[in-house]
């Protein structure tokens, strides 16, 4: 099936198309701040305390400074985002080939979830990464999300080692996607 380009809208289900563009002079750090708070808040009411369900609007400010920010809009409203670097800064220890690029704050609006849009927005990530000129694209999330790490391994991520967060209750697993030339994932 072919996407759009990025910029460019896609329709989902009956509602108004969503279009996806980079964070943008006049944008709210604050409302996209609300979007990660909507979007994690089911993983910290189990128990699970990803850093963007309770960030600040500072602390988003400077991970959107850390990289590319691409926000999902649908008629105005922000109904989904993530941040895109490559190559991605990792600590001393962290188990990711030199060179990675990353993504993080990938959220979806709970109202949008099953329409595809994550889907979207992580393809998005990729083609960024690759992009930008990384071979790999390396990621975390809670080794306890089974049902995020499935969707991750589904879309070939593989777990490549453990990390321990400062800012989060549990132990991160971290996934590794090869890319081939031209932004496509394996």
């Amino acid at each position: 099936m072919d996407r759009p380009p990025v910029g460019r809208s896609t329709r989902l289900g009956n509602r108004e198309p969503v279009v996806v563009r980079s964070f943008a002079e006049g944008d709210s750090a604050a409302e996209l701040t609300r979007l990660l708070h909507r979007a994690y808040f089911d993983h910290a009411a189990e128990g699970r305390v990803f850093f963007a369900s309770y960030q600040s609007v500072q602390d988003t400010a400077y991970r959107l400074g850390r990289g590319e920010c691409w926000l999902a809009l649908q008629a105005g409203e922000l109904v989904g985002t993530v941040t895109v670097a490559a190559p991605y800064e990792v600590p001393e220890g962290y188990p990711a080939p030199a060179g990675s690029g990353s993504f993080w704050q990938l959220a979806v609006d709970p109202s949008h979830r099953g329409t595809g849009l994550g889907q979207r927005l992580l393809t998005l990530a990729e083609e960024r990464v690759a992009a930008l000129g990384s071979a790999q694209v390396v990621i975390d999330t809670s080794a306890e999300a089974v049902d995020l790490v499935g969707w991750y391994r589904r879309c070939g991520y593989v777990p490549v080692g453990s990390w321990q967060w400062g800012v989060t209750n549990y132990e991160s697993v971290v996934l590794l996607k090869e890319l081939v030339p031209g932004g496509q994932g394996l």
